[in-house]
């Protein structure tokens, strides 16, 4: 089988990996891809998002599936846009449409979905330059902090977190006057909610599902959770206070409703389903959708399927998801993610890597690299994720911590307390 993946990250670093493991693959191409996705497949110089230039690789390279790992191609409509055009009638696509892309594209329609379904989730509010004195009203009746929560996509930037209801009345005007452009037209607010966050990733053919288990990232960039907010600092999978009972909760009480919800609305949806949860006393309330993978989370989570990926994807486009081989890893994984000095603001890029051929017992995924003149550089924030296998959460955390020891570049910064909370 032909395959093109999307995306530039450690989540398709780990999704090619995957894919590279299946012996039903035949070519796997990777747009734009990585320095990692270079030694595993061939990149392809198209950016996500120009449609024109996919469909005509596409075509002529004889691509029989499209796996579409980050959100902004599935928002704007890459499945409808090669469902549209008969050229492609044979093409496998993991990822939902349109329809179902808005259940990340928009936190409104996500938290209006979850009520009409009866899905565990915070109060809210949503507002408008129109009606942002009932925004204020609603924010009287909350227990700090507060939650703001920009409609659309604001790459990852569009959650604010705050203790004071003055500074959560400016910011709900800054946002709404145009602080995260378009995405910020109208602003959810939420009634925050006290706990433990957790992810829950599942694969859905619109009728049936695969869970493909729990995951815990650290978004903060400094030690304890605290400074900025990062794409994420490292992963653990499965979360250990995640048990049977917790587990039982989050099918019951969310993917199935979820699930159901998409074949009541008429929503075609294949791909990946990401619940982002939080543990409330035993209790799971989802906090967000995502409708692809997360990451960090993509490089604990995918190391412990032990499925042939690609035959779960091809029953996922059949609908025939519900008969498929399904199997789960029971150790854990774990993964540090190294980063560039200065992030999550400024910081240089094209610090020379070392030490990665050293690395003994752990996966490496590429984030932010490339390869120029044969040496891999850095090319991002986030840069590399070390992840590991281990029986217990502390025993793959330390084989990451090993071999974190031996990689180097300029500036190079890391957590080293990840899972210190379970």
């Amino acid at each position: 089988m032909k395959v093109l993946l999307l995306g530039s990250g450690g989540r398709e670093h780990a999704l090619a990996w995957k894919i590279n493991e299946s012996e039903r693959l035949t070519t796997l191409y990777v747009a734009p891809g990585n320095a990692g996705t270079a030694g595993i497949a061939e990149n392809v110089n198209i950016k996500v998002t120009d449609f024109e230039a996919l469909a005509t690789f596409v075509e002529n390279n004889g691509i029989e599936m499209l796996v579409v790992g980050p959100e902004d191609p599935l928002v704007e409509g890459i499945r409808d846009y090669f469902e549209a055009d008969a050229r492609f009638a044979h093409l496998m696509i993991v990822g939902p449409g349109k329809a179902g892309a808005i259940l990340e594209g928009s936190k409104d329609f996500a938290k209006e979905f979850m009520i009409r379904h009866h899905i565990p989730t915070a109060g809210y509010l949503t507002v408008t330059k129109e009606n942002i004195e009932d925004g204020i009203d609603f924010l009287k009746t909350l227990k700090p902090p507060y939650v703001l929560k920009a409609d659309g996509l604001a790459a990852g930037k569009g959650v604010l977190i705050l203790n004071d209801i003055e500074e959560a009345k400016s910011e709900l005007r800054l946002m709404l006057g145009g602080k995260f452009g378009k995405a910020g037209n109208r602003v959810v607010i939420e009634e925050f909610l006290s706990g433990i966050e957790l992810s829950v990733f599942a694969l859905t053919d619109g009728k049936d599902y695969k869970i493909l288990g729990s995951a815990k990232d650290y978004k903060r960039i400094g030690e304890g959770d605290t400074g900025l907010n990062t794409g994420g600092m490292g992963a653990v999978s499965p979360v250990p206070f995640a048990d049977e009972e917790f587990n039982r909760k989050v099918e019951e009480r969310i993917v199935r409703p979820t699930i159901e919800g998409f074949r009541e609305e008429g929503i075609d949806y294949k791909g990946f389903v990401f619940f982002g949860l939080m543990n409330v006393a035993g209790d799971p309330y989802v906090i967000e959708y995502n409708v692809r993978m997360g990451d960090p989370e993509t490089e604990v989570v995918l190391p412990r399927l032990k499925t042939d990926i690609l035959s779960l994807f091809e029953a996922m486009a059949k609908g025939e998801l519900k008969q498929a081989a399904f199997d789960l890893d029971s150790r854990f994984c774990t993964t540090v993610m190294l980063v560039s000095q200065g992030y999550p603001g400024d910081y240089e890029k094209g610090k020379v890597i070392t030490g990665l051929e050293n690395v003994e017992g752990s996966i490496v995924f590429h984030a932010g690299t490339k390869l120029t003149d044969g040496k891999v550089l850095t090319n991002g924030g986030r840069v590399l994720a070390v992840s590991s296998y281990g029986d217990t959460m502390k025993e793959a955390l330390t084989q990451s911590y090993k071999n974190v020891a031996k990689i180097h570049f300029e500036g190079m910064n890391f957590r080293r307390d990840i899972g210190f909370d379970l």
